[in-house]
């Protein structure tokens, strides 16, 4: 799941944030069970993770992991896009800006505790002390987010590959990105302006 792609398309609305975040922990119709906004939310995490991976871009991307994680390749992927927009800078024009927006997106969630299912609210704690969306800036960051894919995976036992793959095709996968982030940014963008389904009433 690439958390700080998902956090930043959810365009500062604390609702949205909370659903996009929690969507891979909430199957079929749980979703129901939240207030309106936070079905948005989810809903959108939906579409862009279908949007993610039909892209040309993605397809292409994923090619460079295939031979080593297979069906995971997507979820390398996930790792190196936030990589490449934590250091975006028609995104994030300097560091402060990618630190306070990582303070922000913490403390949103904390607001919307009551709405995180049990395993996400385990993990939040450990997002915010090891401050995840800013880290996925440097490459220690990046390696220990695949350290952290394969010990939550069933079927991976090595993420030193993935970090090397990610090295050696530096560039190549940066510019993977650079096709693939501004269509992702816009189809979110056309994709909340045309949701009529729900309240579109921020939690407070």
């Amino acid at each position: 799941m690439n958390l700080l792609a998902h956090a930043y398309l959810s365009f500062n609305d604390p609702g949205v944030l909370t659903g996009n975040m929690i969507s891979d922990y909430v199957k079929g119709k749980k979703k129901f069970l939240y207030p309106a906004v936070v079905q948005k939310g989810i809903s959108l995490h939906r579409a862009i993770d279908g949007f993610t991976d039909d892209h040309p871009a993605t397809k292409e991307a994923k090619e460079f992991f295939r031979g080593s994680y297979r069906l995971y390749a997507g979820a390398c992927m996930d790792v190196v896009y936030d990589h490449f927009l934590a250091n975006d800078h028609n995104e994030f024009n300097d560091d402060y800006a990618l630190q306070a927006f990582a303070l922000t997106v913490y403390k949103g969630l904390e607001q919307n505790k009551a709405y995180l299912p049990e395993k996400f609210a385990a993990m939040l704690p450990y997002m915010q002390s090891q401050n995840w969306l800013y880290n996925y800036r440097f490459r220690f960051g990046i390696e220990k987010s695949f350290e952290g894919l394969v010990r939550r995976s069933a079927y991976l036992t090595d993420s030193v590959p993935a970090f090397r793959i990610f090295e050696e095709n530096y560039q190549d996968l940066e510019q993977c990105y650079r096709v693939f982030f501004p269509e992702l940014k816009k189809m979110a963008v056309d994709w909340l302006q045309n949701f009529t389904n729900g309240s579109n009433e921020p939690l407070r």
